[in-house]
């Protein structure tokens, strides 16, 4: 488990000193093809977006003014800023992630942009530091199949929602049997595939947690759209600098994580076994069943 968290943190951590952003448009390309508008892009700090979504999940967490929104592994804050927007200067929106450098970078960019209602931790999300019912929506993208302990994050989940709270997450699940070369592969596990898990386990996995009305949506996306940023699969570009994730890894054949990752994929068809899905989930109200209206997430309902 230390091995994974310290792959993912190091992956991630060379990401985020790298100068990809919204204004490279293959990092602008990847957003807009996992369901973010160019207005929404527009209306938040650049550096915010790396490329790294497997959807939009402020498109489906139906937030309103007020709330206290968490977003679990929140990297730059692309996601914590666009619903900072959502729930207005009376709401908060919690960025939550366990790599130094994305928590500095999403300051950095949350104090040039002038963001008051946005605050950002560095926590592994199985131990979120936030106080029990205290929450009203919880949001992830594309970071809870990176988690070694998956119930453990539910969990932490349940416990932070308030009674009658929901979870709203894009995230990468499977519908299929990983090819074996890839299901080992460390490169895998970091690039949000290996790591990933089946469709119904994650279902039951928040049921088991104390959610109810578990809904799982394939949104359909093609997995293959990491391909649109030049050179890399959500990682690596020429501007990332000697020593990142892009630089030749120290093992024997030199190969570095994403060189890895692109010779698995070349050979292997993800879309067949693995799926972007769209995931709801309300904690019950306390000693009752939920009356939370519970919005349709459908396909082609949740745009």
């Amino acid at each position: 488990m230390a091995e994974i968290l310290d792959s993912v943190r190091s992956k991630y951590g060379a990401v985020a000193e790298s100068s990809l952003s919204s204004n490279h448009a293959g990092v602008k390309a990847v957003a807009e093809a996992f369901g973010y508008s160019a207005e929404e892009l527009t209306s938040i700090p650049a550096e915010a977006n790396m490329g790294l979504s497997c959807g939009n999940p402020t498109a489906t967490a139906h937030l309103r003014s007020g709330e206290v929104v968490v977003d679990l592994g929140s990297g730059g804050g692309l996601d914590v800023f666009l619903a900072a927007k959502m729930v207005g200067p009376e709401g908060r929106a919690i960025g939550i992630d366990m790599t130094p450098a994305m928590i500095e970078r999403a300051r950095a960019a949350a104090a040039s942009a002038g963001y008051t209602n946005v605050e950002f931790y560095q926590s592994t999300i199985d131990r979120i530091p936030l106080p029990d019912a205290s929450v009203d929506c919880v949001i992830s993208n594309c970071v809870l199949n990176l988690a070694p302990d998956k119930p453990a994050v539910f969990r932490e989940i349940a416990r932070i929602l308030k009674p009658g709270g929901r979870l709203a997450v894009s995230d990468i699940a499977l519908k299929g049997e990983l090819p074996e070369a890839i299901a080992r592969s460390m490169a895998a596990y970091v690039g949000c595939i290996g790591g990933a898990i089946k469709i119904d386990d994650y279902r039951s996995g928040l049921l088991a947690a104390g959610f109810e009305h578990v809904e799982i949506v394939d949104s359909g996306a093609d997995l293959n759209a990491y391909a649109k940023v030049e050179n890399q699969s959500g990682c690596c570009s020429p501007a990332m600098a000697e020593g990142s994730c892009c630089a030749p890894a120290a093992d024997a054949d030199s190969a570095t994580l994403h060189a890895e990752l692109s010779e698995l994929l070349s050979k292997y068809d993800v879309n067949t076994a693995a799926a972007s899905v769209k995931v709801y989930a309300i904690k019950p109200n306390a000693g009752a069943a939920s009356k939370t209206a519970v919005p349709c997430c459908k396909p082609g309902c949740c745009q």
